[in-house]
Parts: C-alpha cells; sequence; structure tokens
C-alpha cells in the first residue's frame, strides 16, 4: 500500500510552497528544475564508490525504447547472473549498498524499469493488464537482448510484482524467484466485511490524489521539490550514510521521479484506492509453475504486510517458499541492512549454483 501519510505531507507542503511562490512561478520553463543529463550526474556520484569492474549500456527493444543497464562482471564466473528491479519511483543507484557484496562470484544486472529512471518513458497502456504486459515483454526483450538463458530474478516493491508477473509467463527464464517487500500481492482488505470504515482523511487524500499521478506533488513543487524530498524523507540521507556525507541520495531520487511520468502513469493504473493492486498477485501465484522456488524477504520492522510469504507457501503446498525476515530494517530493507540483507542474497544465490 502506498504511505499515504507521506503524500498528504507532499501535496500538504507543496501547496504552502506554491502559495508562497506565486502561481504565475509555475508557468516558467523552468519551473521543474531537472534534466536527463542531470539525472546521470546524480547516478554517476551514486556509484562513485563502486570499486568492482562494471559498464553501463542503453539496450534497444522494440518500439526505439530503451533500458538502461549497469552490469557487474565477474569475468571467468558460469554461474547464474543475478538481476536485480528496483522499486517504484527507484533505479539503478539505489542499489549501490548492495553491488559489490551481490558480484562476488557471479554476474549482476540491475536496470531502470521501462518508464523509470534513465530508461525511455513510453505512453503505457491505461488498462491494468495491457500496462502489466508492456513491463513484462520490455523485461523479456532485455534478456533476449543480454543473451541470458537463466536468471535468478530479483524484485523489491513494484519490482517484486513485475518479477512475479515476468516468471508467471516465462518460467522458463528463472531459476529462484526473489521477493523483497513484494508491492500488490493480497487483495485489498474488504472494509465493509471488517466494520471498520474507510477513515475520512485517507478517503479526502484519495479523492485528491486520484486524477493525478502519485508524484505529481513532487513535479508541482517546482524548485522546492529537491528540499521537499529532503524534508519528508530524511531517512534517505541516513541509510546511505556510509557512502554519502551529503544530499547525493536524495538529489539521485529526485531527479528520477521529476522527469515525464510514464512507468509512474502506469503504476497508477494498475491501482485501485488506496495503493492497491487491480489485479493481486495471490490470485494468481498458484499458477506459476511449481519447480520455481520462491524466497520472500520482509524487513522485520515494515509497514507492509509480511504474510504474503505465508500465504503463498499455502498456494504451492508442494513447491519450495521461504520467507526471511530481516531485523532491524523496514521497507528498504536493501538500505535499511544491507549487510544481513547482501548475506541472505547470497545465500540463496548459492543455492542456485
Amino acid at each position: 500500500m502506498l504511505e499515504v501519510t507521506f503524500w498528504t505531507e507532499m501535496m500538504t507542503e507543496t501547496a504552502m510552497l506554491i502559495a508562497r511562490s506565486g502561481w504565475l512561478s509555475s508557468w516558467l520553463p523552468a519551473w521543474c528544475p531537472t534534466s536527463m543529463p542531470l539525472l546521470k550526474d546524480a547516478e554517476e556520484r551514486m556509484l562513485k564508490g563502486i570499486t568492482s569492474l562494471y559498464s553501463k549500456q542503453h539496450v534497444l527493444i522494440s518500439g526505439g525504447n530503451k533500458i538502461w543497464t549497469l552490469i557487474l562482471t565477474q569475468t571467468f564466473s558460469n554461474r547464474t547472473p543475478l538481476v536485480l528491479l528496483h522499486g517504484f519511483g527507484g533505479g539503478v543507484g539505489l542499489w549501490a549498498l548492495n553491488f559489490e557484496e551481490l558480484c562476488q562470484d557471479r554476474t549482476v544486472y540491475a536496470f531502470d524499469l521501462l518508464g523509470f529512471g534513465r530508461s525511455s518513458r513510453p505512453q503505457f497502456h491505461s488498462d491494468a493488464e495491457k500496462a502489466e504486459i508492456q513491463f513484462v515483454e520490455s523485461i523479456e526483450e532485455w534478456r533476449v537482448k543480454m543473451g541470458l538463458e537463466k536468471m535468478i530474478l530479483l524484485g523489491h516493491n513494484l519490482g517484486g510484482f513485475l518479477a512475479a508477473a515476468y516468471t508467471l509467463k516465462y518460467p522458463s527464464r528463472v531459476n529462484h524467484l526473489i521477493l523483497v517487500e513484494p508491492w500488490g500481492f493480497p487483495d485489498r482488505p474488504n472494509y465493509a466485511d471488517e466494520q471498520r470504515p474507510i477513515p475520512i482523511w485517507i478517503k479526502a487524500v484519495g479523492a485528491m490524489l486520484s486524477p493525478f499521478n502519485p508524484l505529481a506533488g513532487l513535479r508541482l513543487a517546482g524548485p522546492f521539490g529537491l528540499s521537499l524530498v529532503q524534508r519528508l524523507r530524511p531517512d534517505f540521507k541516513r541509510k546511505y550514510s556510509s557512502m554519502f556525507d551529503d544530499d547525493t541520495v536524495t538529489e539521485y531520487i529526485y531527479h528520477c521521479n521529476v522527469q515525464s511520468p510514464s512507468g509512474e502513469t502506469a503504476f497508477r493504473n494498475m491501482t485501485i484506492p488506496y495503493g492497491w493492486a487491480q489485479r493481486p498477485m495471490l490470485q494468481r501465484i498458484d499458477q506459476m509453475h511449481p519447480d520455481i522456488p520462491i524466497t520472500v524477504i520482509y524487513g522485520a520492522r515494515s509497514c507492509i504486510d509480511g504474510n504474503s510469504g505465508s500465504t503463498i507457501q499455502s498456494l504451492r503446498p508442494n513447491s519450495y517458499v521461504k520467507t526471511i525476515a530481516i531485523r532491524g530494517a523496514g521497507h528498504y530493507v536493501y538500505a535499511d541492512q544491507p549487510e544481513d540483507f547482501n548475506q541472505k542474497v547470497l545465500e540463496i544465490c548459492h543455492s542456485v549454483d
């Protein structure tokens, strides 16, 4: 579920900032001070501390679209590669705390999902199922272009949902599916059955945000957007404090999310109030090939429902399903407790080959 409180604070702060600056400012060309070159610079600063050998490239897929890809290569390794899919609003730079450890004995690939980061930002279908298919097919086209026969597929948040959707359609390409704090698995709760009406303030926020993309408030804030991210999400600076002592992380997040909305629009079209998936993955996970092992990783302090792992196990009683809780970690488990997270992922990878 979306962090409703965060979006409420963002819209409130945005309204106050705009009121102080004057509405006419919103019509200036430089109202939203960002560009792809600025995002490129922010990403390069995120990756500056990576000492392992890596390369970067745009991978061309159909429709003239490009998938921005980072490859950490182990020259003599014939082990199954690990592929990382980021979550909503993220990009390859957010794996900065994980790359060094995860590429110890195998090649690691990370790419910006279509519509996010430095990948192309095409128009997605307004239908939830068709938008999901666009995401899935872009992943498959990327795999073909990269020449990967098999992979260990790891996805966080929205990336977890898409990793599962991909594995459902292309099971022969996935040796192990790792779901990290996945979004979009459970059904929306039936508040009527639970006799717990939806709070008025949540309905009000939902009504306010429904015509807009989730990050519209950030773009609307214009030149105040970066300070808005810094004010509302100071935790990101703390998460990466071992690598950066400045605003590198918040600047990267800002520039990732104030570009033209594309994947963000697709995500909105794939949801129902208030941030639940239109097509919950738990309704389909039993159709996944029984031989595919699944590991679900949660942060023990996360606000995300951690019961999806046990539900997946009940729906796949004859298949391997394991749930791992990382102590001291929240939703961004890979950044909250990177050492524990990296170790758990390495153990999973070693179980494959």
